[in-house]
């Protein structure tokens, strides 16, 4: 089988639970119940990731994986032992994967359409091996090592296919990925707006194709990439608090004087961009950014061979 063949199928696969809207009305529910419990706030902050600038379910989902695989490696490599490490890297993976589920849930339920149906899969997935290698412990406590051995190697086809449907919503949906990240605003000065549209009250303009806030607080004129962090909200849509601007989707506080995160669910700041006023008219640049990805795109004539 060719892998054109191959992707084929994958994308086949994936395509069908994409448009599964069948599965919207379940994964409401359950993001309305994560919601309805978990409102932005510390233990919002903690579970997103927010203070360390990456989301924390990618991180902490080592945990569990790592110890059922090593488990799976030793039921493998050593048939003839008596299975005690393997055993206690399963509970191991059992115990951890308490924070990861709580890690998953807070990221899933600030998804809609789509990603949100994936999610349910993915979670579906992750609660089967959950209960697979639960009862592979218990089988394997009760002298049962040969159904411990058989349900562990199930519980890791279940992991396995829902870390594939992980892998796709973070690398090809960008759930948890800066949604600013390939932003490409005019590297020079850009006119955007007359000084006095300008006020208290949070504005949306357009430099060059990127949105941008601009405000005036504490008589200095501010910018901001107006597209929330997170999951892309806008920003000049929310509210003012504190010297932040709260995004009117999940409610992440983003300081106006340099971006940074004040309150999760966002784990990456905002952008900034340098302003200066000329002839009455506000003109705005993006600060430096090394990152080439963003500030080297490959589109035409700029496609590097």
């Amino acid at each position: 089988m060719s892998l054109a063949t191959i992707n084929t199928v994958v994308e086949s696969v994936i395509d069908r639970v994409e448009r599964a809207e069948f599965l919207d009305g379940p994964a409401d529910k359950v993001a309305g119940l994560v919601n309805k419990w978990l409102k932005p706030g510390p233990i919002k902050d903690v579970l997103s990731g927010t203070g360390t600038g990456h989301p924390a379910h990618p991180i902490i989902v080592l945990l569990p994986l790592g110890s059922w695989a090593s488990a799976f490696y030793l039921d493998v490599a050593a048939p003839n032992s008596d299975g005690t490490a393997a055993r206690r890297l399963i509970n191991l993976g059992n115990l951890t994967a308490v924070p990861t589920v709580l890690t998953g849930l807070s990221e899933w339920a600030d998804t809609q359409g789509a990603e949100r149906r994936v999610g349910l899969v993915h979670a579906a997935l992750n609660l089967t091996a959950i209960a697979l290698f639960t009862g592979s412990s218990i089988a394997r406590s009760g002298n049962a090592r040969r159904t411990g051995v058989v349900t562990a190697a199930l519980g890791m086809a279940a992991v396995s296919a829902s870390g594939w449907l992980g892998g796709h919503l973070a690398y090809a949906r960008g759930v948890g990925t800066d949604t600013t990240a390939f932003e490409v605003p005019p590297a020079d000065w850009t006119d955007v707006a007359g000084e006095d549209e300008v006020s208290d009250k949070p504005i949306g303009v357009d430099a060059g194709g990127v949105a941008v806030l601009l405000i005036r607080a504490n008589g200095e004129i501010r910018a901001l990439s107006d597209r929330c962090t997170h999951r892309g909200g806008p920003l000049h849509e929310g509210t003012i608090e504190d010297g932040c601007v709260v995004c009117p989707w999940h409610g992440s506080r983003f300081q106006l004087t340099d971006g940074q995160v004040a309150r999760g669910p966002a784990t990456r700041p905002q952008r900034t961009f340098e302003v200066r006023t000329v002839n009455g008219r506000i003109e705005i640049r993006p600060s430096d950014d090394p990152g080439s990805l963003r500030s080297e795109p490959v589109t035409g004539a700029d496609a590097r061979r």
